[in-house]
């Protein structure tokens, strides 16, 4: 199956778990399980399925191919070459494609905004920011016409290159150019491109990044917008091979990325048309092939399995004529075959997990709910069937008993409600853990330290102190979510032993998640802050790629942990509130059946007959329940109760 319809079928997988969820939200609003803090939960959790993207990102030195392959890839229907990638032709600045509904445009990002303290997520919530063309989607012609200002380049002094860190001493010293006075540079920065290609109007994002140079120079390309991807795809030139600026973008870009496992990263081995040799024939050019898959694999330090040998430009020609022959010839169905079983198979699997872990406890809490308030009026029905109403003293027996339980009812209110108080102070000194403001006064203090700093090696010190004081910080929220935690535990057990509450498990917080992600950014800090780059690069850029990039991420990550932990605490007591307003309503219920009968004998069989016709909507309830979780594809619920320890 093509890549394509995998997507439209993952898309319409995706949809189908949005119903599903509001199914259930209004559910919980329907049955009167519904309040704030699990309507937020489940908004949320619809608003981020329903802005799902599929990131692929597209990484290679120049001339390597890589944008034809986008295009063969993706854009091959609309005829033309539309990215632009004739030779010399190359994309200048790092390009998003996606899909958005305000409109079909270009938005590009002025190559001076680098000298800005403002990171690039900044940047795009502010479209006024940005040089915007309009794209006419019903004319292929026209919008080619506009994208090639994604290649556009103007001449600036060397000083002026230098100043915007667009200046490779290096570089320019093997190519001859360091008497130069003037040098050409990209004239914008970013580009992002929407228009209603039907792939990426079901969730696609494409990423094209430029060369060596612009990872190098753009710390959030390489720190945030690459990790984040689904997959990278790394483009190799068939006929070279691994080159030596291939290698170091390699091992200080996409390797860094993609992590340990090198889950979601695939390479491409471009241009094998330029390996044929009449001579050698077809075995001949196979072998070639062969061969340079084994050093590229070898060098790489990957699977063969992951090195996709293809012709971009074969691939593309072959979809624009329907030329099956072809189109075999380019080897493309190998590298599309992967996109669609292993990166969209991989995202279903993490998306299904990041739904059991958001809202799987809200699921099983509204099942055991259900479950006990059935199984009580169950209860109910079988003991009055057993009573013999014709007995005035029993019948006054059983309101006394009801009415005592009526007072332990009273008294459990007060004890939820004294609990709850000790609760809060104990939640409030967790989300105070994780506090904005006391994330802040580490991270500016720290900052004007570096700014201070005399010497590259004081600064690199105070950036390693920065990482340490946060971790202790989130150490301390660790300390109090343990306690917390314990708080939890023995307020159900309490409710459990002492008033016969039947066991929800509470949905315990857990910081591991906020650990592990912070980690993986002070690793990436580790490499900004020990890099022979960073030692030569002037300290105050440092400092501001350092806070555009890395801090600003772990401040998300524990902004994000300080939200959480609220939410949490609102919502973790609501199971045994719940509890406590069925066992109110039964007991309230059983009180005016047991006054109807005292007062008239013959109602007896009626208000057994009513006890029984209030048992089907609670079936119902039930019921409609179990389906809508079939819908939701959480097959075993009780699984995802804790999810997040």
């Amino acid at each position: 199956m093509e890549f394509k319809e995998q997507l439209h079928e993952y898309s319409q997988w995706r949809e189908e778990i949005v119903q599903a969820i509001e199914m259930y939200r209004e559910w919980r609003t329907r049955y009167g399980l519904s309040d704030p803090n699990s309507t937020d939960t489940l908004l949320n959790m619809l608003n981020g399925l329903s802005n799902d993207r599929i990131t692929l990102a597209f990484a290679a030195e120049f001339s390597r191919g890589k944008t034809e392959l986008i295009n063969s890839l993706f854009f091959a229907e609309t005829g033309v070459r539309l990215l632009p990638s004739a030779p010399g032709r190359t994309t200048m600045c790092p390009t998003e494609l996606f899909y958005d509904e305000a409109g079909s445009y270009i938005r590009l990002l002025n190559i001076e905004s680098r000298l800005e303290d403002t990171s690039l997520v900044e940047f795009k919530q502010n479209p006024a920011r940005w040089t915007q063309i309009d794209l006419n989607c019903d004319s292929p012609t026209q919008m080619q016409a506009a994208f090639k200002e994604l290649v556009a380049v103007k001449t600036v002094s060397k000083a002026e290159a230098d100043k915007l860190g667009l200046w490779n001493e290096r570089e320019a010293a093997e190519l001859g150019m360091l008497d130069r006075n003037e040098v050409e540079i990209p004239c914008w920065r970013h580009a992002l491109i929407s228009f209603p290609h039907a792939l990426l109007k079901e969730g696609l994002c494409i990423l094209d990044t430029p060369g060596l140079n612009a990872l190098g120079t753009e710390p959030e390309l390489t720190l945030n917008m690459l990790p984040s991807a689904h997959a990278i795809i790394f483009v190799l030139a068939a006929d070279t091979g691994v080159t030596k600026s291939d290698l170091e973008m390699w091992r200080n870009h996409i390797s860094i990325a993609r992590g340990s496992g090198k889950q979601g990263l695939a390479v491409v081995m471009n241009k094998i048309d330029s390996m044929w040799d009449d001579l050698a024939g077809e075995t001949g050019y196979d072998a070639s092939i062969i061969s340079q898959i084994k050093n590229s694999a070898a060098i790489l330090g990957v699977s063969e399995k992951l090195i996709f040998p293809v012709s971009a430009k074969q691939a593309l020609l072959a979809k624009i004529k329907s030329d099956d022959a072809l189109l075999e010839k380019s080897r493309l169905a190998g590298l599309e075959s992967y996109l669609s079983d292993d990166i969209l198979n991989h995202r279903r699997n993490i998306l299904m997990e990041t739904v059991a872990r958001n809202i799987g406890f809200l699921v099983n809490e509204s099942l055991s709910l259900t479950e006990i308030k059935y199984n009580n009026a169950t209860a109910q029905l079988k003991e009055f069937k057993k009573i013999d109403f014709e007995n005035s003293d029993m019948t006054g027996k059983l309101m006394a008993e009801t009415r005592d339980r009526q007072n332990t009812y009273l008294v459990n209110v007060e004890n939820f409600q004294a609990s709850r108080r000790v609760f809060s102070v104990q939640a409030k000194m967790l989300v105070d853990s994780l506090a904005k403001e006391r994330i802040d006064e580490v991270i500016y203090r720290t900052k004007d330290d570096m700014a201070k700093s005399l010497t590259t090696y004081g600064m690199k010190q105070n950036i390693r102190k920065l990482f340490d004081e946060l971790r202790d910080l989130l150490q301390d929220a660790v300390d109090t979510t343990n306690e917390t935690r314990r708080l939890v535990k023995a307020i159900h057990k309490k409710f459990r032993d002492e008033y016969g509450f039947k066991e929800i498990e509470p949905q315990l917080f857990s910081i591991k998640q906020y650990q592990f992600e912070l980690e993986q950014i002070f690793e990436e800090g580790e490499l900004f802050r020990s890099s022979a780059k960073t030692t030569m690069t002037e300290q105050s850029v440092v400092v501001k790629k350092l806070y555009s990039t890395i801090i600003s991420k772990a401040r998300e990550v524990l902004k994000h942990a300080n939200k959480d932990a609220t939410t949490w605490s609102n919502s973790v007591l609501s199971p045994l509130m719940h509890q406590i307003k069925d066992h109110k309503k039964q007991i309230e219920s059983r009180l005016q059946m047991l006054r109807k009968i005292s007062e008239s004998k013959g109602n007896v069989e009626e208000s057994i007959a009513n006890l029984a016709a209030e048992l089907e909507p609670l079936k119902q309830q039930h019921m409609e329940l179990r389906m809508i979780i079939k819908a939701m594809k959480i097959d075993n619920i009780s699984e995802y109760k804790n999810a997040n320890l």
